[in-house]
């Protein structure tokens, strides 16, 4: 098998940061400037493709050749770029999706095997010699010759740099690109005793496919939106400025310090928190319409609607919605651009009505029925993914998924029985925490306000949460609050009612730290735990998941930890940047269930994928597939089948989907 390696240094008007690779490369101006290579980790070349040079033909042969593994640092923009660069995409002589399997990504191997994203910091995490690190001069090469250039009388006017323009700094250019192969070649080097699993690479092809398919839009919607945005912010800035005489209400300085002129209280900030708590105490007019105003102003989630736009494509849809594994700790899949897994839930009622409203325009009559007009295009903003004429959207997702695969790995039999029965998994958790019988938690029943308390223990109880960081997220993630009386008296019944699980969080502990003393693999529910290493220096602590994924933590080491106990700490990416971390069991239960749950959202998408229901995009633990509108009804009952069936890595674990069918995406 012959390998080649490649890096591409490209131009396009198009702001790649902003709307993604797919609307980058679309744009009539793109262009391919340079192409690096090497085969086999031989000698680097580049070809200057602006000054008339071509890609010799047995590079050309190598690129389209099956037995040629192409390997590029975030390969997708490699592969698609060329593909256009190579009329793959105007003529679809040879589609690029059937070219993805000839390509393997370094960037996807450094996330599996636990380091960061990015070629620069991977290098250095992986600590690469100087001469083999990322040029660190590349940025502002890129700014030079990647982008447009604002015209001025300094650069006659001109809205792009050519390498004749500046000559020098196109030669650095030239061995920056011939760098980033060198660099990209040993970092695959360096990783080499760990390659990606067969299954998680083709998991990584089917990514990229989802990815180019892309979701329609609703343009009206999107545009009506961006408007109507645009007049009430106008509005409302106009009506600070009069209500307060500041220049700019806009400005947390000149609004705090207005606030504290008129209320005569010193605040530390004008945050959210702040506003909200001083609307609920305050009992001036003009300072209450000040702070309602900053809370219209301030909110950002209306942002989304721009972003749709950069990504939407000439044929109105967006596409580069999805980053594979972009949660390595676990695999899990992140957002780009749109963020789809970050958007807000759709709690307002006549959808219908309060589209329509947005597509006219009609602001005084979205402010009449839903109020501030804000909230209610940011409730919205998941409508504006749609399904095109003669099809619908057809959404499933897995239910309590997590809950599920932690009570399967523990062995928390009354929850696996909850499961394989009525499936009411936070009135059964109140239930056994309350000693009260299940059928009297029911709407209407005093009881049932215990329904409320067993569903925030559920959820946030399930991986060693103490009673402090309850109590805050039960109050930021599920607007519930509660004392700390109460929240030691819910924290000491749940683990009471879940004293499997409880054992799991000590046993994984206790099989990590093992692992590390003795250099042996542990075992414990149902997953493995070893100390691997290589002759290159490299050494991790794996996890091998009941699916046969394993979870890496890189450098692995023990040490006493904040509490004087021996604990395991590892290196990782944090905040975008390398650092050691400790962990602990319920820590690494976490990361367990959610890999696992991960691994079974693997299975379900080539199941669905398999039958020929087209994913459009997915959202944890829920997939959004394109079905023919005559059939849809059949057709989400075969997808809740197919995500529902019995996983051979997982028996005994009882999945459950359910689902909708609608013209346009929502969830509430």
């Amino acid at each position: 098998m012959f390998h080649l390696s490649i890096d591409i240094e490209t131009f396009s008007s198009v702001d790649l940061k902003k709307s993604g690779l797919y609307k980058y490369v679309q744009s009539p101006d793109f262009q391919v400037l340079l192409f690096a290579y090497s085969f086999n980790g031989g000698p680097v070349d580049i070809i200057d493709l602006t000054c008339g040079e071509r890609v010799p033909p047995q590079v050309t042969g190598a690129l389209f050749d099956a037995n040629v593994i192409k390997h590029a640092y975030n390969a997708s923009f490699e592969w698609y770029c060329l593909s256009r660069h190579f009329n793959l995409l105007d003529y679809r002589q040879w589609p690029p999706e059937l070219w993805l399997t000839q390509w393997h990504c370094t960037q996807l191997h450094g996330l599996y095997c636990g380091y960061t994203r990015g070629l620069a910091a991977t290098g250095e995490a992986l600590g690469l010699p100087a001469d083999k690190l990322k040029d660190k001069k590349g940025s502002a090469l890129i700014r030079t010759f990647c982008v447009p250039c604002k015209p001025g009388k300094s650069n006659g006017n001109r809205t792009r740099t050519l390498p004749k323009h500046e000559p020098e700094k196109w030669e650095m250019f030239k061995a920056y690109c011939q760098q980033d192969v060198v660099t990209e070649m040993e970092i695959e080097r360096r990783l080499s005793a760990f390659p990606v699993a067969e299954d998680i690479q083709e998991q990584w092809i089917q990514d990229q496919r989802i990815n180019l398919r892309g979701v329609a839009v609703d343009m009206d919607l999107m545009e009506s939106a961006l408007t109507i945005d645009e007049c009430v912010r106008e509005r409302d800035l106009a009506e600070a400025m009069q209500i307060s005489g500041l220049e700019n209400p806009n400005s947390r300085d000149q609004l705090k310090n207005w606030l504290e002129e008129e209320t005569g209280e010193k605040l530390a900030d004008v945050s959210k928190d702040t506003v909200t708590k001083m609307l609920k105490t305050s009992d001036d007019a003009r300072v209450n319409r000040m702070l309602t105003l900053r809370q219209e102003l301030s909110k950002t989630s209306v942002k989304k609607y721009q972003a749709m736009a950069n990504t939407t494509c000439k044929d109105g849809r967006a596409r580069g919605l999805l980053q594979f594994y972009g949660a390595n700790r676990t695999g899990r899949w992140s957002g780009r651009a749109l963020q789809p897994q970050n958007l807000p839930r759709t709690h307002i009622s006549m959808l219908e009505l309060s589209r329509e409203l947005v597509k006219r325009k009609n602001i005084s009559g979205l402010e009449i029925i839903y109020g501030p007009v804000s909230g209610t295009l940011s409730q919205l903003i998941r409508t504006a993914l749609i399904a095109p004429q003669g099809k619908l959207l057809c959404s499933a997702d897995f239910s309590a998924i997590e809950a599920r695969v932690i009570a399967w790995l523990a062995g928390e039999q009354w929850k696996l029985d909850v499961f394989a029965t009525h499936g009411k998994i936070y009135e059964a958790s109140a239930s056994q925490m309350f000693g009260v019988p299940i059928e009297k938690i029911a709407k209407g029943n005093p009881e049932y306000e215990l329904r409320q308390r067993g569903k925030v223990a559920e959820l946030g109880l399930g991986y060693g949460m103490g009673v402090a960081r309850f109590i805050e997220t039960a109050a930021t993630q599920y607007n519930v609050f509660f004392s700390q009386e109460e929240a030691n008296d819910i924290v000491s019944r749940w683990k009471k009612s879940n004293r499997r699980i409880v054992d799991m969080w000590q046993a994984v502990n206790a099989a990590a730290i093992e692992a590390m003393q003795t250099g042996r693999p542990t075992q414990t529910h149902r997953c493995i735990f070893a100390v691997e290493g290589d002759t290159l220096g490299n050494t991790f602590l794996t996890i091998t998941l009941p699916g046969g994924r394993r979870l890496f933590y890189a450098s692995p080491h023990l040490d006493l930890d904040q509490w004087d106990r021996q604990a395991l700490f590892y290196y990782g990416s944090e905040n975008g940047k390398w650092k050691r971390q400790s962990t602990y069991g319920g820590k690494l239960v976490e990361n367990i269930v959610q890999a696992t749950a991960r691994d079974c959202l693997a299975v379900a998408m080539e199941r669905v994928e398999a039958a020929e229901y087209p994913i459009v995009f997915h959202v944890h633990d829920e997939i959004v597939c394109e079905v023919n509108s005559g059939t849809a009804e059949r057709d989400l009952r075969d997808i809740c089948d197919l995500m529902g069936r019995p996983i051979p890595w997982a028996p005994g674990l009882l999945l459950k989907a359910d689902g909708y069918i609608s013209k346009f995406y929502k969830k509430d």
